[in-house]
């Protein structure tokens, strides 16, 4: 979904609205997206050491148990110099979002769900001809392109 120096820009923008915990920016980009994309630990840990060895960005209270990081100046550089790319992941992760609140509608879950059940239950059947999956592939070939040209 994200490379690794999409994610750094995430962490940079997110410290630069507040101090954070990584669970913290985990739950940033979670939100952004509607919980459609959450980026592991192993990719936000790793990123944040390595904006920290950048000196992007820096530890807020070396001493606390859980690390909370705060933005640089360095930090605020890159994020300005980057800023279209910003508005670009923004953009991506705030789609997200709109699919989730689009899928989730009544009628769409309702018509998602007959077709599942209609495909399990055909597909389930031994036996099944290689002239009808050929007509289950151009029924879904068909409805795909409805859906992609409506």
């Amino acid at each position: 979904m994200l490379d690794a120096s999409d994610i750094r820009l995430l962490l940079l923008h997110f410290l630069s609205i507040n101090p954070a915990h990584g669970y913290e920016l985990i739950k940033a980009v979670e939100d952004l997206s509607k919980g459609e994309y959450s980026p592991s630990p192993g990719i936000i840990y790793p990123n944040l050491q390595l904006l920290e060895e950048m000196e992007y960005i820096a530890v807020v209270d070396a001493l606390a148990t859980r690390k909370a990081y705060r933005l640089e100046a360095k930090g605020e550089e890159q994020l300005q110099q980057h800023a279209q790319g910003l508005t670009a992941i923004i953009q991506r992760l705030s789609t997200l979002a709109v699919l989730v609140n689009n899928r989730s509608l009544p009628d769409v879950e309702r018509a998602i769900h007959n077709m599942k059940t209609a495909l399990n239950f055909r597909l389930s059947q031994e036996g099944i001809s290689q002239e009808t999956l050929f007509a289950i592939v151009d029924a879904l070939d068909d409805a795909a392109k409805k859906i992609e040209r409506s």
